[in-house]
């Protein structure tokens, strides 16, 4: 297996990720967000309304933890890292989300006033095919 190689067609070809927090209670918590991960720099962004709740969660832990939602079989990438508020704006990634998720043009229109941008830092990556074949990539 390319580890590489499948890690980057995975991150340009899966739309959704389970990301997880940690709670301000010190419960995790996880939901699914739209991605865009940027080859260059090996950041993931993503985009959430100013007043939810893992905004609140992730100022009092920026550690964090996500996997892609696999769209064939068992293909996903995990990781741990670090979410920080982005100083990029919707508007600067626009056309990132649109070209990978094209009905997010849809929610930029509806909420680009109350959108913020976040990224997430990770060194390692776990990338899975199958049951047999999973291995972890240092980016």
């Amino acid at each position: 297996m390319d580890t590489l190689k499948e890690f980057q067609k995975m991150m340009a070809a899966q739309t959704d990720l389970a990301l997880a927090t940690i709670g301000t209670d010190g419960i995790p918590n996880v939901r699914v967000v739209n991605y865009y991960f940027n080859p260059e720099n090996n950041i993931v962004y993503f985009a959430t309304f100013k007043n939810n709740v893992k905004v609140k969660e992730m100022k009092q832990n920026q550690n964090v933890a996500f996997t892609t939602i696999p769209k064939k079989e068992n293909e996903h990438i995990k990781a741990r890292g670090t979410a920080i508020k982005s100083k990029k704006t919707i508007f600067d990634l626009a056309d990132c989300f649109c070209e990978k998720i094209p009905d997010y043009r849809e929610t930029i229109e509806y909420g680009w006033k109350s959108l913020i941008v976040y990224e997430i830092h990770f060194e390692t990556a776990t990338v899975t095919l199958d049951l047999s074949n999973s291995k972890t990539l240092k980016l």
